[in-house]
């Protein structure tokens, strides 16, 4: 399937990367990916895709759930909206920025949401 930009479907495509990350299957991730990907976050400053599968992808292991609320494509650009349930039984909800080469994701910035714990809001710090 392709969308108007002539390449495969973008919404088909991150929903795809988000059952990857939560079937624990990197290498099917690793081939979503340009071999010039970058990933932003709190975190994490534009770093490339062997920094992110070091450092980001072990995290996989404490997603238990991940559920897309909203998916918003527009061209070679996604908002996507997302929670997750954590395997020690936080909840939070996080939106990611998708922009695309072809068709392969070439960076993605996320921005951490709220935080829950059986239902009840978990305040965070203000860095500061």
């Amino acid at each position: 399937m392709t969308d108007a930009t002539g390449g495969k479907d973008r919404a088909a495509l991150i929903r795809r990367c988000f059952d990857a990350y939560r079937t624990k299957q990197r290498e099917l991730l690793d081939d979503m990916f340009t071999d010039d990907f970058t990933f932003t976050s709190p975190y994490d400053d534009g770093i490339d895709k062997a920094t992110y599968f070091e450092r980001c992808w072990p995290n996989s292991v404490l997603i238990k759930e991940n559920v897309i609320e909203k998916l918003f494509v527009e061209g070679d650009e996604a908002f996507v909206q997302y929670r997750c349930l954590a395997a020690n039984g936080h909840e939070f909800r996080n939106t990611e920025f998708f922009r695309f080469s072809g068709d392969r994701i070439r960076s993605v910035d996320v921005y951490f949401g709220a935080s829950y714990r059986d239902g009840r809001f978990e305040a965070k710090a203000i860095a500061g």
